[in-house]
């Protein structure tokens, strides 16, 4: 029930805004917890197949042990060459772009941040008339940017390809309340296995340092600090 107060309404939320239905085919990126609430809520809502990009491998094994497809993004292959192995054809019904400003260059360049990259890559994969939902973070203000126009929070978007694909995006603030009585009744009656999928673990307050440590590099788990040490008991 914890997870109902941030990620898996996030998640939910950005597979709704995208127009996840039943038979959808879905891109996710970024398997951090976001991005896996994401991918079990495309799940939840009826997805056929649930695509999940990301550059950790240990991400993309949690990602695939819920029954994901996963896509190593630093492989030198462009995107829609690596969905079409997967489905055929090279594009999705839906995307969610789970990682935000903080995205990284795909291919032999991951290790350069380039916050546009998720965002070019959603309207290059996302099919014509497709929605893209974006939970990720995109700021006002970046101090740390690389470039200049960065720093004030304007990226280099193709806008015109997403113009021309007639597609809809969705931005902003997950409403969390919003979806907390539907995804509680969903946990409640194990028609989701919400801790399972972002891989849950506990820790206490001492351990708490080494948990944000571990979450800043790319640990594959969500943890949940218990200062109480409720749950031991």
């Amino acid at each position: 029930m914890t997870l109902l107060s941030d990620i898996f309404p996030t998640g939910f939320h950005g597979c709704v805004t995208a127009g996840v239905g039943p038979g959808s085919t879905v891109y996710i990126a970024g398997a951090g917890p976001v991005g896996l609430a994401a991918a079990v809520s495309a799940q939840l809502l009826g997805a056929a197949c649930v695509i999940v990009g990301d550059m950790i491998p240990d991400r993309l094994a949690q990602a695939k042990s819920f029954g994901c497809e996963t896509i190593d993004l630093r492989q030198d292959a462009e995107l829609p060459e690596l969905l079409e192995q997967i489905l055929g054809v090279p594009e999705v019904d839906a995307a969610v772009d789970c990682v935000g400003f903080e995205a990284r260059c795909h291919g032999h360049c991951h290790h350069e941040e380039k916050p546009a990259t998720v965002l070019n890559s959603m309207m290059d994969i996302t099919r014509a008339g497709g929605q893209i939902g974006i939970p990720g973070l995109y700021v006002t203000e970046d101090p740390g940017a690389h470039d200049d126009a960065a720093k004030q929070g304007s990226l280099s978007m193709r806008f015109g390809l997403g113009w021309a694909k007639s597609h809809s995006f969705h931005t902003g603030q997950c409403p969390v309340m919003k979806y907390h009585r539907q995804l509680m009744q969903a946990i409640l009656f194990d028609k989701v296995q919400i801790a399972k999928a972002v891989n849950v673990q506990v820790i206490s307050l001492d351990d708490a340092p080494k948990g944000y440590a571990d979450f800043d590099g790319g640990a594959a788990k969500k943890f949940v600090i218990d200062p109480h040490r409720l749950f031991a008991a």
